[in-house]
């Protein structure tokens, strides 16, 4: 299966459980691995026939910007959720990074892999929809 790769969005967001992470907002950094197939644009070198990740990134970063999390592994999940949910992506690796939350590490986070039936709501329901074709500024 193609992937398409995401790395290093840098962003910002109230993530941690004590009073101080709370009331400020702190730094997080994404990597996105997203399965996708990607023969159709391979084939025809076309835009249209492309998946868009301009729109899925716009979309992770509008979360993470306005989100609030106690946890780097709820985070993740919700950015899996928006990739396949939301945008159609066939699986999803998640990572979450929060830099300076250890003492002497770099950063702190966690990868999680989740595909489709990780978000049916009932047997048979359909999630996400592909966003091939789907272009944005």
């Amino acid at each position: 299966m193609d992937h398409i790769e995401i790395d290093g969005l840098r962003l910002r967001c109230v993530i941690g459980v004590t009073a101080e992470e709370r009331r400020d907002r702190s730094d997080v950094t994404v990597d996105l691995r997203l399965g996708v197939d990607t023969r159709a644009v391979a084939d025809s070198d076309a835009i249209e026939d492309a998946w868009n990740y301009r729109t899925v990134t716009k979309a992770v970063i509008a979360h993470v910007e306005q989100s609030s999390y106690r946890t780097v592994e709820a985070l993740a999940a919700a950015l899996a959720r928006i990739c396949i949910v939301d945008y159609g992506a066939q699986w999803v690796e998640a990572s979450v990074h929060k830099p300076g939350a250890l003492r002497f590490a770099d950063s702190v986070g966690v990868c999680i892999s989740r595909k489709p039936d990780d978000f049916r709501e009932s047997p048979g329901t359909e999630v996400g929809q592909s966003n091939v074709g789907a272009v944005s500024a």
